[in-house]
């Protein structure tokens, strides 16, 4: 199906975009818009999956969309504490 592809490419360079910006020092691994960056994209591969199933894929995409809402939810609860 064409939509989930455009989606899932999309959701690789969304993912790809957030390292190179790690890479290159422009964003903090700490950030939440870096867990946010990576959930999205994982999410949107995840529903390219939904459409062409691959068990592995699936598998991976959905430990980073995890992954990344454990990174976000620390990145909201340190900067709550910075405010108290």
């Amino acid at each position: 199906m064409w939509i989930a592809d455009v989606v899932g490419v999309a959701g690789s360079l969304t993912i790809l975009g957030a390292y190179l910006l790690l890479q290159t020092e422009r964003v903090d691994s700490r950030s939440p818009g870096y867990s946010v960056a990576n959930f999205l994209g994982a999410a949107a591969i995840l529903f390219s999956l939904a459409h062409d199933f691959n068990l592995a894929a699936a598998l991976i995409e959905g430990f980073w969309a995890c992954i990344s809402l454990l990174g976000l939810w620390r990145a909201l609860r340190r900067r709550r504490a910075g405010r108290g």
